[in-house]
């Protein structure tokens, strides 16, 4: 056996204090304030530039339905990095909304709020005339359930709306913030349903858009979860006498799939998709408002 020389030994020490010491994204994260703030939000940490420029580019495409720009590995990794922060500082994304929920006049008295995920929050990027002050958009791209259930009282009761539109899921089948079951889902959705009930907010629940593939998680196979998340809503919804809101008719390609000229990813609408789920969410809040509160 060999005897180690005294550089292979300080080559060893110094790899070892390596491992120890914090990484710079460890330390820049470990400045940030934390704990109970008077202002938390404004302890978060900014987007980064590129990310946000990227972000800017993407929504003036799609909103004058032009290609969008491809990404930069380094945008994504730089994304990436930015949402994994973001959700330990902010894992409900309370923060989101903040500023305008304050700004918000006072409620009409038939306000409707749309409560999710991207596909909520690019509706009213693509057709920002459904949205107005009687009509609230808190979507959330990437959101699971338990993190709507984090911000519902914030971003929902708060506003004091007469009804909510509650469209959640797709993004817990594709295990954005981990593994997990379908009783976990329905219990989150539950846990929402009770929350409104409680505050006489009428429940407007939709089903769950059809996708055979998450192209960030291509190993999920979506179309059983789905189907089966969605035959649980719609007899819950009835069991508790909500209107059930079935997006999936005129958007589902006949194999539980998105129709191709309806999404650009095969699970975000376009605004063509989103085109034929208007009529349907109008008909669904007329009814809701209709009913007597719970």
């Amino acid at each position: 056996m060999r005897t180690p020389t005294a550089a292979a030994l300080i080559a060893t020490l110094a790899a070892a204090v390596a491992l120890l010491r914090p990484s710079a994204a460890a330390q820049a994260q470990s400045a940030i304030p934390t704990g109970v703030l008077d202002r938390p939000c404004a302890a978060l940490a900014p987007m980064p530039a590129e990310v946000a420029a990227y972000l800017a580019e993407t929504a003036r495409a799609r909103a004058t339905h032009q290609p969008e720009p491809a990404a930069s590995a380094q945008g994504v990794a730089l994304y990436n990095a930015w949402q994994n922060l973001r959700l330990t500082q902010d894992f409900a994304g309370l923060c989101h909304y903040a500023d305008q929920n304050a700004a918000l006049p006072p409620a009409s008295g038939r306000r409707v709020v749309f409560f999710g995920d991207s596909i909520t929050e690019l509706w009213g990027l693509l057709d920002p005339g459904f949205f107005t002050h009687d009509v609230i958009n808190r979507g959330i791209s990437g959101q699971t359930t338990a993190q709507m259930v984090g911000r519902f009282q914030e971003d929902v009761i708060a506003l004091r709306p007469r009804a909510v539109v509650i469209l959640a899921g797709t993004n817990d089948i594709a295990g954005n913030t981990g593994p997990t079951t379908l009783a976990w889902i329905e219990g989150n959705i539950r846990t929402l349903v009770e929350t409104a009930k409680a505050n006489h907010v009428r429940v407007v629940l939709a089903s769950v858009l059809p996708a055979a593939r998450y192209s960030w998680r291509p190993e999920v196979q979506p179309i059983p979860q789905i189907r089966a998340l969605n035959e649980w809503l719609a007899g819950y919804a009835k069991s508790q006498r909500l209107t059930f809101l079935d997006y999936r008719p005129p958007l589902d390609d006949g194999h539980a799939g998105f129709k191709a000229e309806l999404s650009a990813d095969g699970v975000h609408p376009n605004a063509k998709g989103y085109a034929l789920m208007r009529p349907l969410a109008e008909r669904a809040m007329r009814e809701a408002l209709s009913r007597r509160a719970p």
